[in-house]
């Protein structure tokens, strides 16, 4: 796995991804806040060694380095899916490529469906923890050069991020939620019995992806900061039907807030 990682990494610094201080992951119909990168320099997946190639709509498929917040920072405009039929391997490769290229801080977004009864669509929530329901993406060897075979998850989302985050979407007047992130393979949505399980369990809202993300970047010491964008409701008496177009409508609408509270938090960090 290192030398798949080293491969795709100097393939990037060759191409001129030197130095970046933020790593940033963009969730369905979220890829509006690579337009606010500054001095932007972008790679299709399809050109980078050992990546795969996103087949969803809503996610480009692009890496993109620039200028935002203050930082050098590498965006990723759109992401890998266990659905789509890519290992756990797959998955996560990018994250420890940016890892690699030098990222300190992993920033990531998501859209999802809400089952807290007290939330609404359109609502951000800072997600605070997580309950995985995926296959665990350091299943099998551990390369020890990477991460320890055990690592620690008593912190998967950093803390002291998400107390700045909190103040700067106070300071700007966004309304906020905090909770915890349930994850699915997908591709379906969930049933209402699904929905009521996840509810009962502990999570607030639930989605596709992420989670393994931010397993891989605690496996090599990355804090990380994440946001989900409350698209539809897992609610009883609330669940409607949904589409994946309905899911990318809303998380748009919600993305300004998203942008203004990741430009101010990378900038502080």
């Amino acid at each position: 796995m290192l030398e798949k990682i080293n491969e795709t990494t100097e393939f990037l610094k060759s191409a001129g991804f030197n130095g970046p201080q933020a790593g940033i992951v963009l969730g369905t119909g979220l890829g509006g806040l690579a337009a606010k990168i500054d001095n932007p320099l972008e790679v299709d997946y399809s050109e980078i060694p050992n990546f795969p190639v996103s087949t969803v709509e809503g996610h480009e498929g692009k890496l993109i380095y620039g200028d935002f917040g203050g930082k050098k920072v590498v965006a990723m405009k759109g992401r890998f899916h266990y659905y789509e039929g890519y290992g756990p391997e797959d998955v996560v490769l990018p994250i420890r490529v940016l890892k690699y290229l030098g990222i300190r801080h992993l920033f990531l977004s998501n859209a999802a469906g809400g089952v807290n009864p007290l939330f609404q669509i359109g609502d951000i929530m800072i997600i605070t923890d997580h309950i995985n329901l995926m296959p665990n993406p350091l299943t099998g060897k551990n390369d020890d050069r990477i991460g320890p075979r055990f690592p620690d998850m008593s912190e998967a989302y950093d803390r002291g991020l998400i107390e700045k985050a909190l103040l700067i979407a106070g300071k700007n007047g966004i309304r906020i939620r905090t909770g915890i992130y349930l994850a699915t393979t997908g591709p379906t949505f969930e049933t209402p019995a699904e929905y009521k399980y996840f509810r009962i369990i502990g999570a607030d809202s639930v989605g596709m992806s992420t989670v393994p993300e931010v397993i891989v970047a605690r496996h090599m010491g990355l804090p990380c900061f994440a946001v989900s964008i409350i698209t539809d409701l897992g609610v009883e008496g609330k669940i409607e039907y949904i589409t994946h177009e309905m899911v990318q409508r809303e998380a748009e609408k919600a993305e300004a807030g998203m942008t203004r509270i990741m430009t101010e938090l990378i900038a502080v960090t």
